[in-house]
């Protein structure tokens, strides 16, 4: 603040104060609530966006559980064509018995 004085316009209560004031009076922004400027840049994303990232999310999730399920899918097959195998192992073998049996009598 520059001081301007004329003569007799200065008076000894403009005196008085000049020589109170605390840092030129200017009022100091208080730290108290203020947030960095990234926070008001920030974009809001719009409610078709949020439910895009919420399709994309769940698509996502879906596609683990479809592999998992295909995986579980193969090795269920495998135990089946391990169990067919073992069903014919016996009846051969059962056969073969059989037949023996019948000779023997």
């Amino acid at each position: 603040m520059k001081r301007f004085t004329v003569g007799p316009m200065t008076t000894p209560k403009f005196y008085g104060w000049w020589n109170k004031r605390v840092n030129e009076n200017i009022p100091r922004p208080s730290q108290e609530g203020v947030r960095p400027m990234e926070e008001y840049l920030q974009v809001v994303p719009s409610k078709i966006e949020i439910i895009k990232q919420d399709f994309e999310k769940r698509n996502s999730e879906l596609g683990k559980k479809i592999e998992q399920l295909e995986e579980e899918k193969m090795h269920l097959r495998l135990d089946v064509d391990g169990q067919n195998l073992e069903t014919k192992k016996l009846r051969k073998w059962k056969n073969k018995t059989e037949e023996d049996f019948e000779e023997r009598l």
